[in-house]
């Protein structure tokens, strides 16, 4: 049984504690590319003037991933927040597993390799957030000498790399599987799509996407190309400007679909965007996404497993991080009432990964979730998504006075930030701090602290910038526009309380500690050290 100590010299803040992660919301340079600035925030303005507050890393090493060229991401981040320390994330474990040769020496890679056509699925891209094609090329290579036929799955993606560039990723994978054919292995591209219109749903926001790619996937029923670079080619021409990560699904001729006795892997490593296509193929008649027409009886495997409490899938490559002793954990076993919100697009970021990649709560009557259910429509059609919503719905919770530390995600920063589009982007941003402007005098009414931080950098970055940080040019003089995360630190703003300042340096692992501190508990040793310096006293008075 896990147990807290009452903190010896920090007694806990009198009134609620609330935590808001303001997805996607990072700290990057003061220019037309950057959404934060440009946007009009007087309620983060007042943060930064009036609160105690720093920066936090938010990437790379900090968060678990292989080098500090990686962006963070939400999955990485909430780990990171929810657990206090730092675990090896899916890329560096499956990375290191594909180097050393383990992966291939595991049982099932080798019940893979007795299917009868072997299939990759997953996102065709360098990104190493969802997936990395060095791994994808890697299995590829170990499967040829099976000598059985290989079908590749392509999701495209534009969303975690520069958009366009589908065709780099599509040329490189060709090459690879132009050398195997020449070597007496029949390896080929079968069907694909974009990422966020085929196949790669999360939280069942909108299973139509799954369906799609399972009839493109699986049935091979989607609009037939020689290649899938035509399938690009003739998308792009149709719908000038169109993105990679919405492309129509397509099949490719010549290409097979899935059938009994094949085995397949999806080779992405994260889990929140794999786990209902896994569904589709390992559930029996209880499933009920969609009208799958066929179910092959088929071997799958994931590359890692993407759901430990429901064990989906069953056989995965690579074993997942063991995340434990949790801070929600750590609270429910103290008797401490939380309570945790977000809309459809991050619940499981503030729910699933933040308690340690879990399905279910660790005690529901002490560890409560509200679901807030997202719009489906293009968010930059939406940019304040459904953040009033939650405001509202942390506004009930706090007055309601049963949670003594509550958590929420507003996702707008970084879901309308992936679209690219600049001002979208900025009234992204000011929807947030707008709600923020409702929520915190609530706080300080009820004798509560605040922190108001991200877990990534993403509209902080809506063109992209050389490694010089210069902006990245089109052939019409027109900045890139940038779908990815960014590289940035994230802010760190503590309201209602002063302290001695906070500790330089920190990364998102340092939270958990510092709200255990605020709610009047010794941090654990297992985590890494609060942020907080000195007593703790109240902060400036309410206007």
């Amino acid at each position: 049984m896990l147990t807290l100590a009452r903190h010896a010299l920090r007694p806990p803040v009198a009134g609620p504690l609330l935590l808001v992660v303001m997805d996607g919301v990072g700290v990057g340079p003061p220019d037309e590319g950057n959404a934060v600035h440009l946007a009009r925030t007087p309620t983060l303005d007042a943060l930064r003037r009036e609160s105690v507050s720093t920066t936090l890393k938010a990437h790379g090493r900090a968060v678990g991933l292989p080098s500090d060229d990686d962006m963070g991401n939400s999955e990485v981040g909430h780990n990171a927040l929810g657990a206090g320390r730092i675990f090896d994330q899916g890329a560096t474990l499956v990375e290191r597993a594909i180097v050393d040769g383990s992966v291939f020496r595991g049982r099932a890679w080798n019940e893979v390799l007795g299917g009868k056509t072997i299939h990759f699925l997953g996102l065709l891209s360098d990104g190493n957030v969802h997936s990395h094609e060095r791994h994808l090329h890697a299995l590829l290579r170990a499967a040829a000498p099976s000598g059985k036929r290989l079908a590749v799955h392509v999701l495209l993606d534009g969303r975690d790399v520069r958009d366009p560039s589908a065709e780099v990723y599509l040329e490189r994978l060709e090459a690879l599987l132009a050398e195997l054919r020449s070597g007496g292995t029949d390896a080929r591209i079968a069907s694909g799509g974009g990422r966020m219109h085929v196949t790669m749903d999360r939280y069942e926001a909108d299973w139509a996407i799954v369906e799609r790619g399972w009839r493109a996937h699986v049935l091979g029923d989607a609009r037939s190309f020689g290649s899938a670079l035509e399938a690009v080619a003739t998308f792009r021409a149709e719908t000038p400007g169109l993105s990679d990560q919405f492309l129509p699904p397509f099949v490719v001729q010549g290409g097979v679909p899935i059938v009994d006795g094949d085995a397949v892997v999806l080779f992405n490593f994260r889990g929140d965007r794999a786990i209902q296509i896994t569904r589709a193929f390992v559930e029996g008649k209880a499933f009920n996404g969609f009208d799958r027409v066929r179910t092959p009886d088929v071997l799958f495997a994931g590359m890692t497993q993407y759901d430990g409490d429901l064990q989906l899938p069953r056989r995965f490559l690579v074993q997942p991080p063991v995340i434990d002793n949790t801070l929600g954990e750590y609270l429910v076993q103290a008797g401490v009432p939380q309570w945790a919100c977000s809309e459809t697009q991050k619940f499981g970021h503030v729910t699933y990964f933040w308690n340690g990649n879990r399905s279910e709560p660790f005690d529901a009557r002490l560890d409560r979730w509200q679901c807030i259910e997202s719009d489906r429509v293009p968010f930059e059609q939406r940019p304040w998504m459904k953040a009033a919503e939650i405001t509202d719905a942390a506004i009930a919770a706090l007055t309601g006075g049963e949670f003594r530390f509550l958590r929420l995600n507003f996702a707008n920063g970084d879901m309308v930030g992936h679209t690219g589009l600049r001002e979208p982007a900025i009234q992204a941003v000011e929807a947030v701090d707008l709600c923020l402007g409702r929520l915190l005098p609530w706080v300080r009414k009820l004798g509560g602290a605040a922190i108001v931080t991200a877990d990534h950098g993403n509209a902080d970055e809506m063109w992209k910038r050389d490694k010089r940080g210069a902006f990245v040019r089109m052939a019409d003089g027109r900045p890139q526009p940038s779908t990815s995360h960014s590289l940035a630190a994230v802010p760190f703003y503590l309201q209602g309380l002063s302290c001695d300042g906070l500790a330089a340096g920190g990364g998102l692992a340092n939270v958990a500690a510092t709200v255990l501190d605020l709610l009047g508990f010794e941090p654990p040793p297992l985590f890494e050290p609060s942020l907080l310096r000195g007593p703790i006293g109240p902060g400036l008075p309410e206007d």
